[in-house]
């Protein structure tokens, strides 16, 4: 993928995470029809627990998705109550199942569900969120088997912007400060090694750094900053320095008191931040459509590996479904 000749903007342009979406679903679904002509099941195995706002609209999301990508797709459901050991042999069962390629455990799990617990149940094969500590030290090594799909699909943007923008890919990151915001096994600790592939200098910043009172001090610093810490509007303009490129995380529901609808926000002030940054991705609109993308192509991305096709195919060995071209 060559990118263009075009100078990058010099303020609040809004990434098109929509659009890039759809381009990466338009590459997923030939290589899922490729695989389906040479008799390969792709198959999506999602385990949700409890009740949570956040995790059953991504779960709905993501059927949708599956559905009009022709990808099998199998959910095991369990109340706020569920016992540990039923939610292992849900795992299980997903596992031992041939047309099931890859696994999402949804989070939040109700606390006394086991997060580790569940994630060592996964068969790494299958594990396409990179959770089981088999795949998770691939990643910090450089490694990776799967790359998990929110941070990777942060880093797709930012490549994408950096190439559409005309610049210099390598160069782009060599040096420059990227700041995380928020430590998570999924996102935040992830994201921290996807950067240092990069040669980026990563600050990751978490809890302590904001009840320290030193979070603005680090994202003042940023020339990419990464925003994943689920509070709605943490980061705003005054937190950040003049020509910023923003990457906002956060998925937080808000219900409007007038007329009970609820909508999400991010975890970034948008306008206020807009107002400064070179570049800045949207809530809604910006890393979730491609988070979905993503998640479906690790999917198939299991299934090539399975049955040895993936470098005839196209999957990149390391840093995702597909290397940017």
């Amino acid at each position: 993928m060559e990118g263009s000749t075009q100078s990058p903007p010099t303020r609040g342009h809004v990434i098109d995470g929509t659009g890039m979406a759809q381009e990466l679903k338009t590459r997923f679904a030939a290589a899922l029809d490729d695989l389906d002509r040479r008799g390969v099941a792709v198959g999506l195995g999602v385990v949700l627990v409890g009740d949570n706002y956040g995790a059953d609209r991504y779960e709905r999301r993501l059927y949708r998705l599956a559905d009009e990508l022709g990808c099998r797709y199998a959910l095991e459901a369990f109340g706020n109550d569920a016992e540990e050991a039923d939610v292992v042999a849900a795992v299980g069962k997903l596992n031992a199942d041939p047309r099931i390629t890859g696994i999402l455990i949804l989070r939040p799990l109700p606390g006394q569900v086991s997060e580790a617990r569940i994630f060592r149940s996964l068969d790494p094969a299958k594990d396409i969120e990179a959770v089981h500590p088999e795949n998770a030290g691939l990643l910090a090594l450089g490694q990776p088997r799967f790359v998990p799909s929110t941070p990777a699909s942060c880093f797709h943007m930012l490549d994408q912007y950096v190439l559409d923008s005309g610049r210099d890919h390598a160069a782009f990151y060599h040096g420059l400060n990227l700041v995380l915001v928020g430590r998570s096994n999924n996102v935040g600790k992830p994201a921290l090694w996807l950067g240092l592939a990069r040669d980026a200098t990563v600050v990751s910043c978490h809890r302590a750094t904001y009840e320290a009172g030193r979070l603005p001090e680090h994202t003042r610093e940023a020339d990419v900053l990464i925003v994943a810490a689920g509070i709605a509007g943490l980061v705003t303009g005054d937190d950040v320095r003049e020509g910023v490129i923003a990457i906002d995380v956060g998925i937080n529901p808000r219900t409007d008191p007038e007329t009970g609808r609820v909508k999400m926000v991010g975890d970034l002030d948008f306008e206020s931040v807009k107002a400064k940054a070179e570049a800045l991705s949207p809530v809604p609109g910006g890393v979730g459509p491609i988070t979905d993308v993503w998640l479906i192509g690790n999917t198939a991305k299991a299934a090539a590996l399975r049955a040895g096709l993936a470098e005839e195919l196209g999957f990149h060995p390391g840093l995702g479904p597909f290397a940017l071209r």
